[in-house]
Protein backbone atom coordinates (compact mmCIF):
# COMPACT_ATOMS: atom_id res chain seq x y z
CA UNK A 1 0.00 0.00 0.00
CA UNK A 2 1.01 3.49 -0.70
CA UNK A 3 -0.51 6.13 1.39
CA UNK A 4 0.39 9.11 -0.38
CA UNK A 5 -0.44 8.29 -3.99
CA UNK A 6 -3.79 6.73 -2.81
CA UNK A 7 -4.33 9.73 -0.75
CA UNK A 8 -3.38 11.95 -3.80
CA UNK A 9 -5.70 9.94 -6.06
CA UNK A 10 -8.61 10.12 -3.69
CA UNK A 11 -8.30 14.19 -2.87
CA UNK A 12 -7.40 15.04 -6.51
CA UNK A 13 -10.84 12.90 -7.60
CA UNK A 14 -13.05 14.66 -5.54
CA UNK A 15 -12.04 18.32 -6.31
CA UNK A 16 -12.05 17.17 -10.39
CA UNK A 17 -9.03 18.20 -10.57
CA UNK A 18 -7.90 17.14 -14.56
CA UNK A 19 -4.61 14.59 -14.62
CA UNK A 20 -2.23 14.61 -17.49
CA UNK A 21 -2.30 11.11 -19.59
CA UNK A 22 0.71 10.06 -21.25
CA UNK A 23 0.74 8.53 -24.68
CA UNK A 24 2.21 5.33 -25.66
CA UNK A 25 5.72 5.26 -25.42
CA UNK A 26 6.01 9.37 -23.31
CA UNK A 27 6.71 9.46 -19.71
CA UNK A 28 5.68 11.90 -17.53
CA UNK A 29 7.51 13.29 -14.82
CA UNK A 30 6.64 12.56 -11.16
CA UNK A 31 5.85 16.14 -10.45
CA UNK A 32 3.23 16.19 -13.34
CA UNK A 33 0.01 15.31 -10.53
CA UNK A 34 1.51 18.33 -8.68
CA UNK A 35 -1.51 20.02 -7.17
CA UNK A 36 -1.36 22.91 -4.71
CA UNK A 37 -4.85 21.52 -3.50
CA UNK A 38 -3.01 18.71 -1.78
CA UNK A 39 0.66 18.77 -2.22
CA UNK A 40 0.67 22.37 -1.57
CA UNK A 41 -0.88 21.69 2.02
CA UNK A 42 1.51 18.54 3.30
CA UNK A 43 4.49 20.99 2.60
CA UNK A 44 3.01 23.77 4.59
CA UNK A 45 2.11 21.54 6.83
CA UNK A 46 5.97 19.97 7.17
CA UNK A 47 7.15 23.58 7.07
CA UNK A 48 5.55 24.50 10.13
CA UNK A 49 5.78 21.48 11.95
CA UNK A 50 9.96 21.74 11.34
CA UNK A 51 10.66 25.35 12.15
CA UNK A 52 7.95 24.91 15.09
CA UNK A 53 10.24 22.02 16.42
CA UNK A 54 13.68 23.76 15.19
CA UNK A 55 13.27 26.76 17.07
CA UNK A 56 13.06 25.31 20.97
CA UNK A 57 15.44 22.08 19.53
CA UNK A 58 18.39 24.63 19.58
CA UNK A 59 18.34 25.35 23.45
CA UNK A 60 17.83 22.05 23.86
CA UNK A 61 20.95 21.30 21.71
CA UNK A 62 22.90 24.26 23.89
CA UNK A 63 21.90 22.41 27.29
CA UNK A 64 22.93 19.41 26.27
CA UNK A 65 19.12 18.30 26.16
CA UNK A 66 18.58 17.15 22.53
CA UNK A 67 17.19 13.89 23.52
CA UNK A 68 15.25 15.54 26.09
CA UNK A 69 12.79 16.08 22.72
CA UNK A 70 12.85 12.45 22.27
CA UNK A 71 12.20 11.57 25.62
CA UNK A 72 8.52 14.07 25.70
CA UNK A 73 7.65 13.04 22.46
CA UNK A 74 7.77 9.37 23.62
CA UNK A 75 6.54 9.41 27.09
CA UNK A 76 3.06 11.92 26.37
CA UNK A 77 1.68 8.32 25.40
CA UNK A 78 0.12 7.75 28.55
CA UNK A 79 -1.48 11.18 28.66
CA UNK A 80 -3.07 10.54 25.65
CA UNK A 81 -3.91 7.05 26.49
CA UNK A 82 -5.65 8.49 30.04
CA UNK A 83 -7.05 11.63 27.79
CA UNK A 84 -9.08 8.85 26.03
CA UNK A 85 -10.13 6.42 29.13
CA UNK A 86 -11.76 9.83 30.42
CA UNK A 87 -13.21 11.36 27.28
CA UNK A 88 -14.17 8.25 25.27
CA UNK A 89 -13.01 10.21 22.32
CA UNK A 90 -10.15 11.56 20.44
CA UNK A 91 -10.98 15.24 21.27
CA UNK A 92 -8.20 17.74 20.90
CA UNK A 93 -8.65 19.25 23.48
CA UNK A 94 -8.46 16.33 26.56
CA UNK A 95 -5.29 15.10 24.22
CA UNK A 96 -3.68 18.11 24.29
CA UNK A 97 -3.80 18.42 28.19
CA UNK A 98 -3.16 15.12 29.16
CA UNK A 99 -0.12 15.03 27.08
CA UNK A 100 1.10 18.50 28.10
CA UNK A 101 0.90 17.25 31.65
CA UNK A 102 2.82 13.90 31.07
CA UNK A 103 5.19 16.31 28.97
CA UNK A 104 6.09 18.24 31.73
CA UNK A 105 6.14 15.34 34.55
CA UNK A 106 8.46 13.59 31.79
CA UNK A 107 10.65 17.02 32.25
CA UNK A 108 10.05 17.20 35.93
CA UNK A 109 10.87 13.12 36.86
CA UNK A 110 13.85 13.50 34.67
CA UNK A 111 15.74 16.11 36.93
CA UNK A 112 14.25 14.60 40.37
CA UNK A 113 16.38 11.17 39.37
CA UNK A 114 19.01 13.08 38.39
CA UNK A 115 19.53 14.98 41.31
CA UNK A 116 17.84 12.83 43.87
CA UNK A 117 20.06 9.17 42.31
CA UNK A 118 23.05 11.55 41.36
CA UNK A 119 23.10 9.81 37.88
CA UNK A 120 23.67 11.28 34.27
CA UNK A 121 20.88 13.53 32.54
CA UNK A 122 21.13 11.16 29.89
CA UNK A 123 20.26 8.14 32.08
CA UNK A 124 18.27 9.52 33.54
CA UNK A 125 16.01 10.82 30.51
CA UNK A 126 16.70 6.90 29.53
CA UNK A 127 14.98 5.50 32.71
CA UNK A 128 11.72 7.61 32.99
CA UNK A 129 10.97 8.20 28.98
CA UNK A 130 11.11 4.09 28.12
CA UNK A 131 8.89 3.65 31.31
CA UNK A 132 6.35 5.74 30.57
CA UNK A 133 6.51 4.87 26.38
CA UNK A 134 6.05 1.09 27.87
CA UNK A 135 3.21 2.57 30.12
CA UNK A 136 1.38 3.93 26.77
CA UNK A 137 1.74 1.75 24.29
CA UNK A 138 0.15 -0.85 27.02
CA UNK A 139 -2.68 1.98 28.07
CA UNK A 140 -3.14 2.56 24.24
CA UNK A 141 -3.61 -0.79 22.89
CA UNK A 142 -6.29 -1.26 26.11
CA UNK A 143 -7.58 1.91 24.63
CA UNK A 144 -8.22 1.25 21.60
CA UNK A 145 -10.26 -1.68 22.37
CA UNK A 146 -13.00 0.87 23.27
CA UNK A 147 -12.50 4.37 21.38
CA UNK A 148 -11.87 4.57 17.90
CA UNK A 149 -8.12 4.47 18.27
CA UNK A 150 -5.67 4.23 15.65
CA UNK A 151 -1.98 3.33 17.40
CA UNK A 152 -0.01 3.90 14.22
CA UNK A 153 -1.36 7.27 13.77
CA UNK A 154 -0.03 8.42 17.08
CA UNK A 155 3.01 6.48 16.25
CA UNK A 156 3.71 7.60 12.81
CA UNK A 157 1.51 10.05 11.73
CA UNK A 158 -0.22 10.83 8.82
CA UNK A 159 0.64 13.99 6.91
CA UNK A 160 -0.70 12.18 3.68
CA UNK A 161 -4.71 13.08 5.32
CA UNK A 162 -3.56 16.46 5.88
CA UNK A 163 -5.57 18.08 2.94
CA UNK A 164 -8.98 16.37 3.84
CA UNK A 165 -9.87 17.80 7.73
CA UNK A 166 -10.55 21.09 7.01
CA UNK A 167 -13.53 22.16 9.88
CA UNK A 168 -14.39 25.06 8.66
CA UNK A 169 -14.74 24.86 4.90
CA UNK A 170 -17.05 27.98 4.10
CA UNK A 171 -15.49 30.29 6.30
CA UNK A 172 -11.56 29.21 6.35
CA UNK A 173 -10.89 26.49 3.93
CA UNK A 174 -7.48 25.68 5.51
CA UNK A 175 -6.69 22.84 7.04
CA UNK A 176 -7.06 21.77 10.75
CA UNK A 177 -2.93 20.59 11.22
CA UNK A 178 -2.26 23.86 9.62
CA UNK A 179 -4.11 26.00 12.08
CA UNK A 180 -2.53 24.29 14.75
CA UNK A 181 0.98 24.10 13.70
CA UNK A 182 0.67 27.81 12.69
CA UNK A 183 -0.59 28.88 16.27
CA UNK A 184 1.90 26.57 17.87
CA UNK A 185 5.23 28.36 15.42
CA UNK A 186 3.68 31.70 16.33
CA UNK A 187 3.76 30.64 20.04
CA UNK A 188 7.08 29.06 19.69
CA UNK A 189 8.90 32.07 17.87
CA UNK A 190 7.56 34.77 20.42
CA UNK A 191 8.68 32.58 23.07
CA UNK A 192 12.33 32.43 21.70
CA UNK A 193 11.88 36.49 20.86
CA UNK A 194 10.73 37.85 24.11
CA UNK A 195 12.91 35.48 26.45
CA UNK A 196 15.67 35.33 24.24
CA UNK A 197 18.33 36.77 26.35
CA UNK A 198 16.91 34.99 29.49
CA UNK A 199 17.51 31.63 27.58
CA UNK A 200 20.84 32.12 26.36
CA UNK A 201 22.13 33.21 29.76
CA UNK A 202 20.39 29.82 31.46
CA UNK A 203 21.28 27.89 28.24
CA UNK A 204 24.89 29.29 29.18
CA UNK A 205 25.31 29.42 32.37
CA UNK A 206 22.89 28.37 34.59
CA UNK A 207 24.54 30.27 38.04
CA UNK A 208 25.44 33.24 36.23
CA UNK A 209 21.45 33.43 34.97
CA UNK A 210 20.21 32.57 39.07
CA UNK A 211 22.47 35.72 40.31
CA UNK A 212 21.36 38.16 38.29
CA UNK A 213 17.92 37.89 38.99
CA UNK A 214 16.81 35.09 35.96
CA UNK A 215 15.08 31.88 37.23
CA UNK A 216 17.27 29.34 35.28
CA UNK A 217 14.72 26.45 37.08
CA UNK A 218 11.71 28.61 35.71
CA UNK A 219 13.53 29.17 32.39
CA UNK A 220 14.07 25.31 31.93
CA UNK A 221 10.07 24.16 32.38
CA UNK A 222 9.12 26.88 29.75
CA UNK A 223 11.11 25.54 27.81
CA UNK A 224 9.48 21.65 28.21
CA UNK A 225 6.37 23.31 27.93
CA UNK A 226 7.47 24.64 24.56
CA UNK A 227 8.84 21.26 23.74
CA UNK A 228 5.56 19.15 25.05
CA UNK A 229 3.02 21.53 23.19
CA UNK A 230 4.68 21.15 20.14
CA UNK A 231 5.82 17.80 20.20
CA UNK A 232 1.85 17.00 21.04
CA UNK A 233 0.23 19.65 18.32
CA UNK A 234 2.96 17.39 15.84
CA UNK A 235 2.07 13.91 16.99
CA UNK A 236 -1.26 13.49 14.62
CA UNK A 237 -0.13 14.79 11.85
CA UNK A 238 3.08 14.30 11.46
CA UNK A 239 4.09 11.45 14.04
CA UNK A 240 7.31 10.80 16.35
CA UNK A 241 9.96 10.70 14.05
CA UNK A 242 9.94 13.98 12.22
CA UNK A 243 9.50 16.02 15.20
CA UNK A 244 11.86 14.12 17.18
CA UNK A 245 14.37 14.56 14.34
CA UNK A 246 13.15 18.17 13.73
CA UNK A 247 14.07 19.29 17.57
CA UNK A 248 17.80 17.87 16.96
CA UNK A 249 18.73 17.39 13.59
CA UNK A 250 18.32 21.32 11.99
CA UNK A 251 19.89 23.08 15.20
CA UNK A 252 22.53 20.43 15.06
CA UNK A 253 23.42 21.34 12.01
CA UNK A 254 23.25 25.31 11.97
CA UNK A 255 25.55 24.60 15.28
CA UNK A 256 27.96 23.21 12.61
CA UNK A 257 27.51 26.54 10.21
CA UNK A 258 27.90 29.71 12.64
CA UNK A 259 29.11 30.42 16.16
CA UNK A 260 26.49 33.06 17.17
CA UNK A 261 23.02 31.56 18.47
CA UNK A 262 21.11 34.04 16.67
CA UNK A 263 22.01 33.13 13.32
CA UNK A 264 22.10 29.99 14.63
CA UNK A 265 18.46 29.94 15.39
CA UNK A 266 17.55 31.24 11.91
CA UNK A 267 19.99 29.09 10.11
CA UNK A 268 18.27 26.25 11.78
CA UNK A 269 14.34 27.24 10.99
CA UNK A 270 15.54 28.12 7.61
CA UNK A 271 17.45 24.51 7.06
CA UNK A 272 14.00 22.82 8.86
CA UNK A 273 11.83 24.31 6.18
CA UNK A 274 14.55 23.48 3.36
CA UNK A 275 14.20 19.97 5.09
CA UNK A 276 10.53 19.92 5.01
CA UNK A 277 9.75 21.08 1.32
CA UNK A 278 12.32 18.78 -0.08
CA UNK A 279 11.09 15.79 1.55
CA UNK A 280 7.91 15.91 0.08
CA UNK A 281 9.00 16.73 -3.23
CA UNK A 282 12.05 14.01 -2.58
CA UNK A 283 8.92 11.64 -1.69
CA UNK A 284 6.87 12.29 -4.83
CA UNK A 285 10.09 12.03 -7.03
CA UNK A 286 13.06 9.66 -5.56
CA UNK A 287 10.87 6.43 -5.62
CA UNK A 288 10.45 6.73 -9.88
CA UNK A 289 13.97 6.26 -10.05
CA UNK A 290 13.68 2.77 -8.47
CA UNK A 291 10.35 1.70 -9.82
CA UNK A 292 7.80 2.73 -6.61
CA UNK A 293 4.97 5.08 -7.04
CA UNK A 294 5.85 7.00 -4.09
CA UNK A 295 7.29 7.23 -0.46
CA UNK A 296 6.19 8.06 3.29
CA UNK A 297 6.49 11.78 3.29
CA UNK A 298 7.27 12.69 7.03
CA UNK A 299 10.60 9.83 6.91
CA UNK A 300 11.62 11.70 3.68
CA UNK A 301 11.56 15.10 5.34
CA UNK A 302 13.74 13.39 7.97
CA UNK A 303 16.04 11.66 5.78
CA UNK A 304 16.57 15.51 4.26
CA UNK A 305 17.17 16.98 7.16
CA UNK A 306 19.38 14.24 8.24
CA UNK A 307 21.20 15.12 4.49
CA UNK A 308 21.71 18.41 5.13
CA UNK A 309 23.58 17.77 8.32
CA UNK A 310 25.88 15.28 6.40
CA UNK A 311 26.77 17.79 4.17
CA UNK A 312 27.30 20.36 6.58
CA UNK A 313 29.32 18.44 8.60
CA UNK A 314 31.88 18.07 5.25
CA UNK A 315 32.17 21.80 4.33
CA UNK A 316 31.27 23.59 7.29
CA UNK A 317 33.41 26.85 7.53
CA UNK A 318 35.39 25.56 11.06
CA UNK A 319 33.83 22.42 11.81
CA UNK A 320 33.66 20.42 8.10
CA UNK A 321 35.52 17.23 8.07
CA UNK A 322 36.73 18.30 4.01
CA UNK A 323 37.16 21.96 4.97
CA UNK A 324 39.89 20.29 8.79
CA UNK A 325 41.16 18.08 5.90
CA UNK A 326 42.27 20.65 3.81
CA UNK A 327 43.01 23.53 6.11
CA UNK A 328 45.53 20.25 7.61
CA UNK A 329 46.95 20.03 4.28
CA UNK A 330 47.79 23.86 3.41
CA UNK A 331 49.30 24.11 7.36
CA UNK A 332 51.54 21.01 6.50
CA UNK A 333 52.57 22.56 3.13
CA UNK A 334 53.45 25.52 4.32
CA UNK A 335 55.40 24.12 7.01
CA UNK A 336 57.24 21.57 4.62
CA UNK A 337 57.65 24.86 2.34
CA UNK A 338 59.38 26.78 4.28
CA UNK A 339 61.26 23.91 6.06
CA UNK A 340 63.18 23.56 2.37
CA UNK A 341 64.11 27.14 2.44
CA UNK A 342 65.36 26.67 5.98
CA UNK A 343 67.45 23.73 5.29
CA UNK A 344 68.72 25.44 2.08
CA UNK A 345 69.91 28.37 4.68
CA UNK A 346 71.62 26.07 6.85
CA UNK A 347 73.58 23.91 4.34
CA UNK A 348 74.36 27.62 2.36
CA UNK A 349 75.61 28.78 6.57
CA UNK A 350 77.52 25.60 6.61
CA UNK A 351 78.88 25.54 3.03
CA UNK A 352 78.26 29.51 1.38
CA UNK A 353 77.61 28.93 -2.59
CA UNK A 354 76.56 25.61 -2.59
CA UNK A 355 73.85 23.81 -3.99
CA UNK A 356 71.27 20.70 -2.68
CA UNK A 357 69.86 18.00 -4.82
CA UNK A 358 65.90 17.53 -4.42
CA UNK A 359 67.16 13.92 -2.97
CA UNK A 360 69.35 15.19 -0.55
CA UNK A 361 66.55 17.64 0.88
CA UNK A 362 64.25 15.02 1.24
CA UNK A 363 66.50 12.67 3.26
CA UNK A 364 66.71 14.97 5.31
CA UNK A 365 63.25 16.13 5.24
CA UNK A 366 61.64 12.84 4.94
CA UNK A 367 58.99 14.53 2.56
CA UNK A 368 57.06 12.62 -0.34
CA UNK A 369 59.20 13.47 -4.14
CA UNK A 370 56.25 14.87 -5.98
CA UNK A 371 55.01 17.23 -2.87
CA UNK A 372 58.60 18.57 -2.82
CA UNK A 373 58.53 18.79 -6.66
CA UNK A 374 56.00 21.08 -5.95
CA UNK A 375 57.21 22.73 -3.61
CA UNK A 376 60.63 23.74 -5.04
CA UNK A 377 58.49 24.70 -8.10
CA UNK A 378 56.75 27.08 -6.19
CA UNK A 379 59.53 28.72 -4.57
CA UNK A 380 61.39 28.85 -8.44
CA UNK A 381 58.34 30.89 -9.51
CA UNK A 382 58.43 33.02 -6.35
CA UNK A 383 61.98 34.33 -7.70
CA UNK A 384 63.30 32.29 -3.42
CA UNK A 385 65.15 29.81 -5.31
CA UNK A 386 67.08 29.10 -8.11
CA UNK A 387 67.81 25.61 -10.29
CA UNK A 388 71.20 24.91 -11.89
CA UNK A 389 72.93 21.44 -12.86
CA UNK A 390 74.22 20.81 -9.50
CA UNK A 391 70.98 21.25 -7.86
CA UNK A 392 69.06 24.48 -5.62
CA UNK A 393 70.26 27.61 -4.25
CA UNK A 394 68.63 30.34 -2.67
CA UNK A 395 68.35 33.34 -4.55
CA UNK A 396 68.62 36.91 -2.06
CA UNK A 397 64.45 36.37 -1.55
CA UNK A 398 64.75 33.50 -0.02
CA UNK A 399 68.18 33.81 1.85
CA UNK A 400 65.57 36.54 3.55
CA UNK A 401 62.97 34.07 4.62
CA UNK A 402 65.64 31.33 5.24
CA UNK A 403 67.10 33.98 8.03
CA UNK A 404 63.75 35.01 9.54
CA UNK A 405 62.57 31.17 10.00
CA UNK A 406 66.26 30.49 11.51
CA UNK A 407 66.36 33.49 13.23
CA UNK A 408 62.78 32.25 14.71
CA UNK A 409 63.91 28.80 15.43
CA UNK A 410 67.40 29.79 17.49
CA UNK A 411 65.74 32.45 19.08
CA UNK A 412 63.09 29.78 20.86
CA UNK A 413 66.03 27.45 21.38
CA UNK A 414 67.01 30.30 23.10
CA UNK A 415 64.54 31.54 25.28
CA UNK A 416 63.29 27.65 26.26
CA UNK A 417 66.55 27.21 27.39
CA UNK A 418 67.37 30.72 29.49
CA UNK A 419 64.21 31.36 30.51
CA UNK A 420 61.73 28.08 30.39
CA UNK A 421 64.28 25.45 31.60
CA UNK A 422 64.24 23.19 29.24
CA UNK A 423 67.17 21.07 28.76
CA UNK A 424 69.17 21.76 25.61
CA UNK A 425 68.51 18.39 24.37
CA UNK A 426 64.85 19.18 24.03
CA UNK A 427 64.84 22.68 22.79
CA UNK A 428 65.41 21.53 19.17
CA UNK A 429 62.02 19.69 18.13
CA UNK A 430 60.00 22.70 20.17
CA UNK A 431 61.75 25.38 18.64
CA UNK A 432 61.23 23.59 15.43
CA UNK A 433 56.89 23.89 15.81
CA UNK A 434 57.24 27.39 17.41
CA UNK A 435 59.41 29.04 14.32
CA UNK A 436 56.27 28.23 11.76
CA UNK A 437 54.07 30.61 13.97
CA UNK A 438 56.55 33.46 15.00
CA UNK A 439 55.97 36.89 13.31
CA UNK A 440 58.17 39.54 13.48
CA UNK A 441 57.01 41.25 16.50
CA UNK A 442 56.89 37.48 18.23
CA UNK A 443 61.04 37.73 17.18
CA UNK A 444 61.52 40.85 18.74
CA UNK A 445 59.91 40.15 21.52
CA UNK A 446 61.82 37.36 22.38
CA UNK A 447 65.11 38.91 21.54
CA UNK A 448 64.89 42.05 24.11
CA UNK A 449 63.32 38.84 26.90
CA UNK A 450 66.53 37.23 26.02
CA UNK A 451 68.62 39.98 26.55
CA UNK A 452 69.58 40.18 22.88
CA UNK A 453 71.58 37.20 22.53
CA UNK A 454 74.33 36.57 19.48
CA UNK A 455 73.82 32.82 19.65
CA UNK A 456 71.82 30.21 20.39
CA UNK A 457 72.31 27.39 23.10
CA UNK A 458 74.43 25.42 20.61
CA UNK A 459 76.92 28.19 19.72
CA UNK A 460 75.52 28.69 16.33
CA UNK A 461 75.02 32.14 15.40
CA UNK A 462 71.77 33.85 15.51
CA UNK A 463 70.80 35.76 11.90
CA UNK A 464 70.28 39.44 12.01
CA UNK A 465 66.36 40.74 11.60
Amino acid sequence: MNPLADWRTLILAGAEVLQPHSTPGQSISPLANWSWNYDGWIVLAGVLCAVAAALPGNFLLLRRMSLLGDAISHAILPGLAVAFFISQSRSSVPMFLGAVVVGLLTALFTEWIRDFGDVDEGASMGVVFTTLFALGLVMIVQAADHVDLDPGCVLYGAIETTPLDVPFKKTLPVPRVIIVLGAVTVVNLLFVVLFFKELKLSAFDPSLSTTVGINARLMHYLLMVIVAVTAVASFESVGNILVVAMFIVPPATAYLLTERLSRMIALSALIAAVSAASGHVSAIVVPHWFGFGSASTSGMMALCAGLLFVVASLVAPRHGVLVRILRRQRLAMRILSEDLIALLYRMDERRPGSAATLDQLRAVLFSGRWMSILLMTQHTHRGQVRQSESGYQLTDAGRRLGAELVRSHRLWEHYLAAEGGVSVDRIHGQAEKLEHFTSKDLRDRLHQESAAPATDPHGRPIPTE
